[in-house]
């Protein structure tokens, strides 16, 4: 019974998520004929349904290869014992082990195979979407000569929303080639990492496309398919693959799968309500039929809430004691969240066709918009005064949830570490939270409401990015704190603790954290970036811009951790080492500084200085370089001080060792070295009273 039951659970979840959504297409009128587009009702209704079976082909690829990655055990697990158990041993113990191993090899492999059929699915339903998108757009009649095929392809390769379904379905072709060839642990999880980045064209195309607060939209959407796609793919990986590994198996990766999805529950919530805030605006839009669907779709995601807790609280507790076994009715409580989870993903493929209730009209010069509001899709802010700076915010989703997930984490380790009676210095947490609420106040403050109209506002972030926010994360020690709290794993999985160990023993890192090289990426990536296109890049694309900011703090976390860092690290430099590399690095910037503070040659002519502020832009500019030459300096000479206190404190450390060494031996090294001496000079004494 529980082999049908779970070999029924993804069955289940696509059923009520294709039911879902026809009844929520005929409730909001998301498949209605409309101005828009006169395709007929096979396009109308197949296209909301292709796209709820690509978001759950996507789901089924980057949930099983999450588990792959965090849960399950790959091949090599317990290798030793399967060969002591094949050659016939009497020994129980040695048996039990082997077939725990086999177990551990099914389960590796069967998250795999979930994940190579679910990128099957994902291609096949991201060409039938971008096709059905094609006859929605363009309402051209199915034929099979050249001009219908020529006109296909001008869609898919010169039109946005084209291209962005066309990467979509090569992107899903790609994962299913590499989820059947490769099985490296580690490769398989940079696979993870690719398949989840391989949702931005799905975030940028149906789902945020057309919304007036684009940027807003397009991380709040990005944020909600991945974790839900995580969510949801994860646990109906398991339901699958756990009839290869059998029951004993489940009381230890539901946990590990359990603390996933509570993460996910709280990506998902965060980032619903912003991107439902964005398209409902006002509470008595709750009562149109989009705002109908919204409560539908939180009542739905309140029930799987309520499913974790049963899950965290009750079962995993009572299938962890001593002789239990999962009763028959576990896993039926799972393909009921599953199917709570269909009606979550049904709903919201009608909803990304539903009308919303804030008008989604772009601006343009024909409504009357502003100059600034055609370029950037916003109106243009009032003057920058210091009480602006901290009345305005512009919320970023994804940085308000790496935000809140980085704060919780590391609180949660710090109480992990004193229940068990271990200390944490009080220091390094305040200097993490106060990193943290940088980074918030940058990506969401009033620096980033001007970032996108006043090139000084955008330099000042850049300061704050590279060189601030890391000058007070890196000594807060997060690796350190991560490798103390997170539990250790003995079944050949890899956790949290394991991968940072493997990236902290990594010859990559060795590269990143060598202070030659993270000075080159720190000071060389700012004139890469700002006289190249990827400026351009960077300040008209939302993505771009979230790649700058990822980059900018990365450089910058790497330059600060390989100068004043006390995680561990493969290679750490001398510190004369470090004051060379840092002076250097304190020259090659003041340089930039000084080459934009007596540039004349505008950066970005059509963008900063287009928006209309009535000033001049090449003061403004002049005045981000004054920025970056003299108050970008100032993070640098605390480093500086940083780091020749540690040299210091280390040169204390080591006369003091000397020190307890000589006590303890009653100085035998002076006294051997005295010893030396004496002989020398009896020996030079008889040297020379043989010479006269």
């Amino acid at each position: 019974m529980n082999r049908a039951v779970r070999i029924a659970a993804p069955a289940v979840l696509v059923l009520v998520a294709a039911l879902a959504a026809i009844v929520a297409l005929a409730f909001g009128g998301g498949a209605n004929p409309s101005l828009l587009s006169s395709a007929g009702p096979v396009v109308r209704w197949g296209l909301p349904l292709a796209n709820l079976l690509l978001d759950l082909g996507a789901a089924g690829t980057i949930g099983a290869l999450v588990v792959a990655t965090f849960v399950v055990a790959p091949k090599r697990a317990r290798s030793a014992d399967r060969t002591r158990a094949d050659r016939g041993s009497a020994d129980r113990a040695s048996a039990d082990r082997a077939r725990a191993g086999r177990a551990r090899t099914d389960e590796y492999g069967a998250a795999l195979d979930v994940a190579a059929a679910s990128a099957a699915i994902w291609t096949v339903a991201g060409a039938l979407t971008a096709f059905l998108s094609f006859l929605y757009t363009t309402e051209e009649t199915v034929s099979i000569d050249d001009r219908f095929g020529q006109v296909l392809g001008t869609f898919l390769t010169q039109y946005q929303l084209g291209q962005q379904l066309f990467a979509t379905t090569v992107i899903g072709a790609v994962l299913t080639v590499l989820c059947f060839a490769v099985r490296n642990h580690t490769a398989i999880a940079l696979i993870a990492i690719g398949a989840v980045l391989g949702l931005i064209p799905l975030a940028l195309g149906g789902h945020a496309g057309g919304t007036a607060d684009h940027d807003s939209a397009t991380s709040a959407i990005y944020l909600h398919i991945a974790a839900a796609a995580i969510w949801v793919g994860g646990l109906a990986t398991l339901a699958v693959a756990s009839v290869r590994f059998g029951v004993g198996r489940v009381a230890t990766l539901l946990p590990r799968y359990s603390s996933i999805a509570l993460v996910c529950f709280v990506v998902v919530a965060i980032s619903g309500y912003i991107s439902a805030a964005i398209r409902v605006g006002t509470l008595s839009a709750l009562a149109t039929p989009y705002g109908v669907l919204v409560l539908v779709k939180v009542a739905a995601l309140l029930a799987l809430g309520l499913f974790g807790i049963v899950q965290r609280r009750f079962l995993i507790g009572r299938m962890l004691r001593p002789g239990r076994r999962e009763k028959p009715w576990f896993w039926t409580l799972v393909v009921g969240e599953l199917a709570f989870m269909g009606i979550a993903s049904g709903v919201a493929a009608a909803l990304a066709r539903t009308a919303t209730p804030v008008d989604e009209q772009p601006a343009s010069a024909d409504n009357g918009a502003s100059p600034a509001e055609i370029l950037t899709g916003s109106p243009l802010p009032p003057p920058v005064t210091p009480a602006r700076l901290v009345e305005l915010w512009n919320v970023d989703s994804l940085w308000l949830v790496v935000c809140v997930l980085a704060a919780a984490f590391y609180l949660a380790g710090v109480i992990r570490l004193r229940r068990r009676g271990d200390r944490w210095p009080i220091h390094r947490t305040v200097l993490w939270l106060l990193g943290l609420a940088a980074l918030f106040y940058v990506t969401n403050g009033g620096v980033n409401v001007y970032e996108r109209f006043l090139f000084s506002a955008h330099m000042s972030a850049h300061m704050a990015l590279t060189m601030a926010v890391p000058v007070l994360l890196v000594p807060a020690a997060p690796i350190t704190l991560a490798l103390r709290a997170i539990h250790r794993r003995d079944d050949g999985s890899r956790g949290g603790r394991e991968w940072i160990l493997v990236l902290v023993h990594s010859r990559f890192f060795g590269i990143l954290s060598n202070p030659i090289v993270a000075a080159v990426l720190f000071a060389g990536s700012l004139w890469v970036f700002y006289y190249s296109p990827l400026f351009r890049w960077a300040t008209l694309d939302h993505v771009g811009h979230e790649w700058m900011t990822i980059h900018f703090l990365l450089t910058g976390y790497l330059f600060v951790f390989a100068l004043v860092g006390v995680d561990p690290s493969p290679r750490k430099a001398t510190y004369p080492m470090k004051l060379i590399v840092l002076l250097g690095t304190m020259a090659f910037h003041a340089f930039f500084g000084l080459s934009l503070l007596s540039g004349t040659s505008l950066l970005l002519a059509d963008w900063y200085g287009a928006m209309g502020w009535g000033t001049n832009a090449i003061d403004d500019q002049q005045t981000g370089g004054g920025i970056a030459w003299g108050i970008g300096e100032v993070p640098t000479v605390i480093v500086a001080m940083i780091v020749a206190v540690q040299w210091y404190l280390a040169d204390g450390r080591e006369q003091k060792r000397i020190d307890r060494k000589a006590d303890r031996d009653g100085d035998a090294d002076l006294n051997a070295y005295n010893a030396m001496l004496a002989r020398a000079a009896e020996h030079d004494a008889r040297v020379d009273g043989g010479t006269r």
